[in-house]
């Protein structure tokens, strides 16, 4: 069990990531919004001893995924909303990162998924295995097709220009 200060700091350390992964998977903020609440409420009645803070993001990564799994199984998902205005509220420094941003929520969730685990949030190929109870080259393989997939739309957003 955690005291009130401890979960305070690992849960605004945390939030913004918990959001983006779950954003990722369901491309609905209000959703997304919903896992954010769940996982960090699952932190706080969690009786897990951790063994570092490497261990306490492993384990809300896992809950995370989790828990977006669970809402898409669920008969009554509602659709996603559209993805405009979402990205209405966002901020990009340069127009090349909201181009990358629509072309990394463009990809299969598959592939959205390993993207933002690896380039946002930093995790190798190993522990993106193991985080979605997936194995090591399907890993490599979707961040592979993911890159490619990518790169073209990318490269034809230019070429459109």
């Amino acid at each position: 069990m955690f005291t009130r200060e401890q979960f305070t700091s690992l849960a605004q350390k945390h939030m913004d990531m918990i959001f983006r992964l779950a954003y990722s998977y369901l491309r609905s903020r209000e959703e997304a919004d919903d896992v954010t609440q769940n996982v960090l409420l699952a932190l706080w009645r969690t009786d897990k001893t951790f063994e570092s803070g490497e261990h306490v993001r492993a384990w809300l990564i896992r809950v995370t995924v989790n828990e977006c799994k669970k809402i898409l199984r669920s008969p009554w998902r509602k659709r996603s909303e559209p993805l405009e205005d979402y990205e209405n509220t966002l901020a990009f420094e340069t127009d090349r990162d909201r181009d990358l941003y629509e072309a990394i929520m463009a990809l299969d969730r598959k592939y959205r998924a390993v993207i933002v685990l690896y380039y946002y949030e930093g995790y190798s190929i190993a522990e993106i295995g193991h985080l979605l109870g997936i194995p090591d080259p399907t890993v490599g393989t979707r961040l592979a097709r993911a890159r490619e997939r990518l790169k073209n739309m990318l490269t034809e957003a230019k070429s459109d220009e």
